[in-house]
């Protein structure tokens, strides 16, 4: 099965989404046929603006050596990165006089790589968008290569230096210095596009070269599980292997999205492809054109979705926004006010319509400017304004939400809810190996059949807060609940901690 950026992205069903930026693993001839759909479709006339874009788009070769004593990769037989065949295995002479007879070397001989070591070799796509030579491609094309050259449509082969580059959402930035100006294609405000507009595809599938593919836009804004940032665009234009890093255009001629994968059981096309939008990737490729590095926002802040309970729980008009779970105190989000149990709904003008939506927005944003934040708390929208810092490492970020400060002074057990809870205590803490600084309420035992079991809240669970209200004890749980009840309340928000400290809000009934 085809690789991702880095593994597979496995989804129901044992389909994966496939990253495109690989070795072409056998010539075209012995490449596995994959058929068309058996259905009629309208064709779409892209001839003219093929030939005015496709010198735009170049193929990329990367040079990676490898030490061939290296162990073996999981998963049995030897392999690499891109699929190719390691040595010793039937296919690999095949291989080697494939790349010799396209110029890319193969192992031994004068001024090729030790008998130790080999060359490996992988093909993708790219597209200038400077004339002075700046090209855009997937960082999986050229992840870990050692060399990497451009091929441009008359044939020209140019070294490339690696600008900059970034993991997140795939994205590389290449300089090459050419001649004279190149021909250049411009990236649209892809915010724009429609489903079901005509788009087209240029880029190098199975090594074969520039090759033109034509189909619509399927869908937008989706979310492969691939990364914090997803919001693919979505296409049925024939995408294979080698595309990755290929520009997907509109009809005016105008890069609205970079080839990046594909969903597929075979690894081959079935209609299904995804490209990283053109708006999610001009932020990233100037700030690597500027740095050579990404410098994204950072709120510091854990968040999570809100679903239809939580938002009834709120007062909240429909399901929507970013639920604030947990603020880091040494974050920007703590001096400005944020606080654990706030639903974020706007930031910096633009909506939040789902949690997901959140860091992508926030990372597109300047360190150190000063943002609108619309936020629901208490039934009210407020406005706050944070100043943003700069995030480092993972989107992961530590939680530290209000704390309650007193231990409880006695330790009944209560139960409601069909949760059994009991105050901590030092034998509890070791029983559900909790943290030594854990405060709240412990969970010892839940009801199978309760609502409580079907939000997945387990025993060693902790709960914080009911409603936004710390609570220290059992007791201090049980008088919230009957508090509420007696307002009329059908359903509270629970703040609960696992056994590693790690937040997330839980709406239950009352009743």
């Amino acid at each position: 099965m085809a690789r991702t950026k880095s593994s597979s992205v496995r989804l129901r069903g044992g389909i994966a989404v496939a990253a495109l930026g690989l070795a072409l693993g056998l010539p075209a001839s012995l490449a596995p046929a994959f058929a068309p759909p058996a259905e009629a479709r309208t064709a779409i006339d892209v001839s003219d603006l093929a030939e005015r874009v496709i010198d735009a788009v170049v193929n990329i070769s990367t040079q990676t050596r490898v030490d061939t004593a290296a162990p073996r990769p999981p998963g049995g037989a030897p392999g690499n990165r891109e699929g190719r065949p390691g040595p010793g295995t039937p296919f690999d002479e095949l291989f080697e006089e494939f790349f010799r007879r396209r110029g890319e070397g193969g192992q031994g001989g004068p001024g090729q790589p030790s008998p130790q070591q080999r060359r490996q070799s992988s093909l993708g796509s790219g597209f200038v968008i400077d004339p002075s030579g700046i090209i855009i491609t997937n960082n999986h094309v050229i992840d870990g290569a050692d060399e990497v050259t451009v091929i441009f449509n008359d044939g020209t082969r140019l070294k490339a230096e690696i600008v900059g580059r970034d993991r997140e959402i795939d994205i590389a930035v290449l300089r090459v210095k050419p001649e004279r100006p190149l021909r250049a294609v411009p990236l649209a405000d892809s915010d724009k596009i429609r489903i079901g507009e005509p788009v087209m595809a240029i880029g190098n599938p199975l090594g074969l070269g520039g090759t033109v593919t034509a189909g619509i836009v399927s869908a937008k804004n989706r979310d492969i599980q691939s990364g914090p940032f997803d919001n693919y665009i979505q296409t049925d234009a024939a995408i294979n292997r080698g595309n990755s890093g290929g520009p997907l255009f509109n009809m005016a001629g105008e890069v609205i999205g970079i080839n990046t994968a594909i969903f597929s059981q075979s690894g081959g096309n079935i209609g299904i492809a995804f490209a990283v939008p053109a708006n999610t990737a001009k932020p990233v490729i100037e700030q690597l054109r500027e740095f050579g590095e990404t410098r994204r926002g950072w709120l510091g802040v854990r968040i999570q979705e809100v679903t239809d309970e939580i938002a009834e729980s709120l007062n909240l008009r429909g399901a929507r926004g970013a639920l604030i779970a947990g603020v880091e105190q040494n974050g920007p989000a703590a001096p400005a006010g944020l606080r654990t149990g706030d639903v974020v709904l706007r930031f910096d003008g633009k909506e939040v319509r789902s949690s997901r939506e959140l860091p992508r927005i926030v990372s597109e944003t300047a360190v150190g400017k000063a943002v609108p934040v619309v936020i629901m708390r208490g039934g009210r929208e407020e406005t706050l304004t944070v100043t943003l810092g700069r995030r480092e490492g993972n989107i992961q970020q530590a939680s530290a939400g209000r704390q309650p400060t007193e231990r409880p002074r006695e330790n009944p057990t209560v139960s409601t809810l069909g949760l059994q809870l009991s105050g901590v205590t030092a034998d509890l803490r070791q029983r559900y190996r909790l943290r030594d600084d854990a405060r709240g309420v412990i969970i010892t035992q839940v009801d199978p059949n309760s609502k409580a079991a079907e939000r997945r809240i387990q025993a060693g669970d902790v709960i914080l807060e009911v409603q936004n209200e710390a609570v220290n004890s059992p007791t201090d749980v049980s008088r919230r609940i009957e508090a509420l009840k007696a307002e009329g309340r059908n359903s509270a928000l629970f703040l609960i901690a696992n056994a590693e400290g790690d937040r997330r809000f839980v709406a239950l009934n009352l009743r």
